[in-house]
């Protein structure tokens, strides 16, 4: 997963510049980002703090961590009962 340029911090600040009444447009322009990123985010982010967003970033990672390991051990499991289900 490509890593975002922008920081928790930034991307509030830019949300809250929105909601003090800028235009999508011109905010896109002043910080380098298409508006498909911008409203991703808005509809991502809306409403959060800082801390708040970095902690929902720490539990997607961890998420995607777990789902790994997961299927790892699911792999492993099948593996297991191929070579145990075999005559020999």
């Amino acid at each position: 997963m490509k890593k975002s340029r922008f920081t928790e911090s930034q991307i509030v600040k830019i949300l809250k510049e929105y909601e003090s009444g800028i235009d999508a447009q011109s905010l896109c322009r002043e910080h380098g980002i298409s508006k498909a990123t911008f409203y991703n985010w808005r509809k991502k982010y809306s409403g959060m703090e800082a801390s708040q967003l970095k902690r929902l970033k720490e539990l997607e990672e961890e998420n995607r961590k777990l789902k790994q390991m997961y299927a790892d051990q699911s792999l492993d499991n099948v593996m297991l009962k191929d070579l145990l289900g075999k005559k020999f």
